[in-house]
């Protein structure tokens, strides 16, 4: 038996028969259901299986879904999950090395050394005349200060140098001993790599977080991290 059209409602024959939107249409009939007119299945778009033409076809309302206490659990959630799924790809990625775009810590702490050159570059001959009893160093020109900064690896504008009064003695702090209690491999030129165990001597404080000193064990000279040593 024939089956019957969707629009018209009348008997259709095999030989004018669409079968679409699990319906049964006249090739005439299978039209828009706005402006009617004629589709094929190659440009309608059915809704809620009826055929519409792509300029009429209707447009989807999304509606605003409220903060339920489950919505925001569902959120929290995700969230949790995605700090974790996180953490795993920087542990997966750490060591493989990146290249540094940020501000991070370890840039600071080189601009802020950058301020201190000076004052460091002053107490490293001042440390060597004395050694070979010499007087009190003359103070460091403009241009090593500026071509010490240019070393470093980040973009970096030379300030005015400042007006340096004349040779000072070293501050109370020289002449100090401390003791290593971590390894510590030098990050930068004017640093100094040291053991765990090993006495760091004529150590002079240049902020909180960094000193200057002598390896008693290589004679090596240079700034280290204060929070490595530990007063003898």
């Amino acid at each position: 038996m024939n089956p019957l059209c969707s629009r018209c409602n009348l008997v259709v024959y095999p030989t004018e028969k669409v079968n679409c939107l699990d319906k049964y249409w006249h090739k005439g009939c299978f039209s828009c259901e706005v402006c009617k007119m004629t589709l094929n299945m190659k440009n309608y778009k059915g809704f809620e299986k009826r055929p519409y033409c792509n300029a009429h076809y209707p447009k989807t309302n999304f509606t605003c879904v409220a903060d339920t206490p489950e919505n925001l659990r569902l959120k929290q959630q995700s969230k949790m999950q995605s700090q974790v799924l996180y953490r795993e790809d920087f542990e997966k990625n750490k060591g493989k090395g990146f290249s540094v775009v940020a501000d991070t810590p370890e840039l600071q702490r080189i601009k802020k050394t950058q301020d201190q050159i000076s004052n460091i570059k002053y107490h490293e001959e001042f440390e060597k005349r004395k050694m070979g009893g010499e007087g009190p160093p003359s103070s460091p020109s403009p241009g090593a200060y500026q071509q010490s900064a240019a070393s470093q690896n980040f973009h970096y504008e030379p300030a005015p140098e400042p007006v340096r009064q004349a040779a000072a003695a070293p501050p109370p702090s020289a002449g100090k001993r401390y003791r290593a209690v971590y390894d510590y491999s030098a990050a930068d030129e004017d640093e100094v790599s040291f053991m765990d165990g090993d006495v760091i001597v004529d150590v002079q404080q240049i902020d909180e977080g960094w000193m200057y000193g002598r390896v008693e064990r290589t004679g090596q000279q240079g700034m280290l991290p204060a929070n490595y040593v530990e007063a003898i």
